[in-house]
């Protein structure tokens, strides 16, 4: 096991090394000056030169990569052109707010997934399974803004139940940080959750046909150990795949929603990095969102030697 984690950090290394190069090209392929967008049109020659060279812009592009990569690995993602702050505090900042809206967002997933996805399983071809089918694709189709604005409309607008928007830290005031995490994470969980019921669906009929649990019937099982013990469980590993690509995306940010709601994260963030041409912050920021997606396939990939006991990664590394 330990060979293997090893062996997957030393991919994740090289990935994040391809993803920087890409990163640190695409941003200098765009056209523009960003030290003159930063600056403005008002600035004087001295204060423009003076930034290119905070920045290290003035010296060739294969010093610039060399002295950004080596610092972020580190933790020195560089200086933000648009605020003059270390881009690592101002990603620091965002983290709360975009760790509790992807956490509330795949529970809310998850509570419409399983319990959906199973009794349409169960009962195919009957007038739950096709409220099952219609409704995760009315989820997948209905776009993230226009539910947005609708929640706001309803129960902050005419209700005054929940307010439009905004964040609350969770150590200042618990109970306000769950008043406006609601709508958004119901927004961005909706989705994930429409996404997630057609395979707790699919993993649980097949599960349902396997030999095992023909014969667990057959020997007299009671029906709720028979669903809990052969067939959820073997359905819970297509479900960990999934679910653990729609957390990554969403502690990347869901950009829509945290717009919608003027919500702080780092989708937020990244946006407003690519709008001001800040090289500094969006480098910083497409890196973390590679991390984040490489650590969730890991942790994904740990979880199946605990789900299922055929699966294991001794002798792996070999």
């Amino acid at each position: 096991m330990t060979g293997y984690v090893l062996r997957r950090l030393w991919q994740s290394a090289v990935v994040l090394i391809g993803v920087s190069i890409l990163v640190f090209a695409i941003m200098h392929l765009v056209p523009g000056d960003p030290v003159r967008q930063a600056l403005g049109t008002r600035a004087t020659e001295a204060a423009y030169q003076a930034m290119r060279e905070r920045a290290g812009l003035d010296e060739p592009l294969l010093t610039q990569y060399l002295d950004w990569i080596g610092s972020a690995f580190t933790g020195d993602l560089g200086v933000s052109f648009r605020t003059g702050r270390p881009v690592m505090e101002m990603i620091l900042e965002r983290v709360p707010a975009t760790v509790s809206l992807a956490a509330a967002a795949i529970v809310v997933a998850l509570l419409i997934a399983i319990p959906l996805g199973t009794i349409a399983a169960l009962k195919p071809r009957s007038p739950v399974d096709w409220f099952a089918t219609a409704s995760s694709q009315a989820g997948l189709s209905i776009p993230d803004f226009w539910m947005g604005i609708m929640l706001i409309l309803l129960f902050a607008g005419t209700l005054g139940w929940f307010p439009s928007g905004g964040y609350v830290g969770l150590t200042s005031d618990p109970v306000g940080w769950a008043h406006h995490l609601v709508m958004p994470a119901v927004t961005a969980g909706v989705a994930s959750g429409s996404i997630l019921t057609r395979f707790v669906r699919s993993s649980v009929l097949e599960a349902l046909g396997q030999d095992h649990v023909r014969t667990a019937r057959a020997k007299g099982m009671r029906r709720r150990d028979v669903l809990g013990w052969h067939v959820l469980r073997n359905a819970l590993i297509p479900l960990v795949t999934v679910g653990g690509v729609q957390l990554a995306y969403l502690l990347s940010g869901v950009v829509i929603v945290e717009i919608v709601f003027a919500w702080p994260g780092l989708g937020q963030m990244a946006l407003q990095a690519v709008e001001s041409r800040d090289y500094p912050l969006l480098q910083g920021s497409v890196l973390l969102f590679a991390v984040i997606f490489l650590l969730v396939n890991l942790l994904v990939d740990l979880l199946y030697a605990r789900l299922d006991p055929r699966i294991s990664y001794v002798g792996a590394a070999k």
